[in-house]
C-alpha cells in the first residue's frame, strides 16, 4: 500500500481520473457533488490511501468561507445600500463577508487588496475606484483571486462585471426632460470623482444630439466625495452669474442634485414642473435620500437588487465549480425612470 501513497490532492485528482475542482468541492461538502462521482472518489480514497491535509485545505483560497467587498466609498448611501444588498446574500450563500471601503484613494484600495490576498478569500466583490485606480495592482490580484467587479468596470479585469446601462439610463431621462419641458443642461464636475461620470457626460451629449439639441455642459470646479457640498456652492454661483441657459438641469448623480436643490432654495428659487416654478431639477442613481427632499428628486433609480444578486451567483459559481468562464462576461442593467417633484 506503501507505493499507492498519494502526497496531495493534486496527486489524488490525477490517479483518481477526477478533476480537482471536483475532488475540492468533495473535500468541502460530501453531498455537493453527484452520488456516483462521491462513490468513484470514495473507492479512491480506499485504494491509494489518501487522506486530505485539512488544515492546507483550509488554507486554499477556493475553500475558505472569507469573500471580500470593496467599495470606493462607504461613507457614500449608494455604496452603503448596495454593499448591504451584496452582504446579505453572501451570507445567505454561507459566505463570510469582508466588507472594505477605499475612502476614495488608491493607495487604500491597494491596501485594501493586499489585506484580502492575505487572509487567501474564496473570492472578492469589488466596486473600484476606475480612473483612480492602479491598473496593474487590480490585474495582478484578479489573476490570483478570483474576482467579480460591480458598478464600476474596468476593461478586460476580473472574471465579470455587473452594472448599470448609463446610455440607456442617461438617454431615457434626457429623453423625458426635453419631452416634457426645456431641454436639460448637464450640471457636473468637470474632473469627476464618480467613477460613471464620464460616461453619464457622453451618453448626455449622445442622447441631445440624438433629439436635435445643442448639449449644454455646465462644468463646475470641486474634487473628492463631498458631492453635496459642490452641488451648493458651485449651484450657488451659476445661479448667481445666471450661467443656466435652460430652466431645466440633469446633475450627474443625485449627491450633487441635493446640493443644487438647496442652493436653489437658498437662492428663492422654486423648483418644479409648471406655473410659477422657475426650475426643473433631475438626478440619477434613486439615492436613498432622494425621495425625501424638497421637492422630492426626480431620478433614474438602478437595480441595487439584480446587480447585487448576480454579482454574488457569479462569484458562488467561480468558487464552486474551481473554473473560470472561456471569455470576460459583461452586464448591463436597466435604469428606471422615477417620477418626482422636482421635474
Amino acid at each position: 500500500m506503501g507505493q499507492n501513497r498519494i502526497r496531495n490532492m493534486e496527486e489524488f485528482a490525477a490517479v483518481s481520473g477526477i478533476s480537482r475542482p471536483t475532488v475540492s468541492k468533495y473535500f468541502h461538502d460530501p453531498d455537493s457533488v453527484r452520488a456516483s462521482t462521491r462513490e468513484r472518489i470514495e473507492a479512491a480514497l480506499e485504494r491509494y490511501d489518501y487522506r486530505p491535509n485539512f488544515y492546507a485545505v483550509n488554507q486554499n483560497r477556493r475553500l475558505t468561507k472569507n469573500v471580500g467587498i470593496v467599495v470606493p466609498y462607504l461613507a457614500d448611501p449608494f455604496f452603503a445600500e448596495i454593499a448591504r444588498c451584496i452582504e446579505t446574500l453572501c451570507y445567505a450563500a454561507g459566505f463570510r463577508p469582508i466588507l472594505l471601503s477605499s475612502h476614495g484613494g488608491q493607495a487604500q484600495e491597494n491596501d485594501n487588496l493586499d489585506s484580502l490576498r492575505s487572509i487567501r478569500p474564496a473570492g472578492v466583490l469589488f466596486a473600484p475606484l476606475g480612473r483612480g485606480s492602479d491598473r496593474a495592482v487590480i490585474e495582478s490580484f484578479a489573476a490570483a483571486v478570483p474576482t467579480v467587479l460591480f458598478d464600476s468596470n474596468i476593461e478586460d479585469v476580473g472574471e465579470a462585471f455587473f452594472g448599470l446601462d448609463n446610455v440607456q439610463s442617461v438617454g431615457m431621462i434626457v429623453e423625458y426632460l426635453c419631452r416634457t419641458g426645456e431641454p436639460p443642461a448637464f450640471f457636473e464636475m468637470r474632473t469627476p470623482t464618480n467613477p460613471n461620470a464620464f460616461k453619464r457626460r457622453r451618453a448626455y451629449v449622445e442622447a441631445m444630439e440624438r433629439l436635435g439639441h445643442a448639449p449644454d455642459l455646465v462644468q463646475v470646479e470641486g474634487g473628492g466625495w463631498d458631492f453635496e457640498e459642490i452641488g451648493y456652492r458651485e449651484g450657488m454661483r451659476v445661479i448667481s452669474e445666471r450661467r443656466l441657459s435652460t430652466n431645466t438641469v440633469l446633475c450627474s448623480n443625485d449627491r450633487l442634485a441635493i446640493g443644487f436643490l438647496a442652493a436653489a432654495f437658498d437662492k428663492g428659487l422654486r423648483i418644479g414642473r409648471g406655473e410659477g416654478h422657475a426650475l426643473r431639477v433631475a438626478g440619477h442613481d434613486d439615492h436613498p435620500f432622494s425621495r425625501f427632499t424638497c421637492p422630492k428628486l426626480t431620478t433614474v433609480a438602478q437595480d441595487y437588487a439584480s446587480i447585487a444578486e448576480r454579482s454574488v451567483e457569479e462569484l458562488v459559481r467561480l468558487v464552486e465549480s474551481g473554473e473560470s468562464r472561456p471569455r470576460r462576461e459583461t452586464t448591463l442593467f436597466e435604469g428606471k425612470l422615477i417620477m418626482r417633484d422636482s421635474a
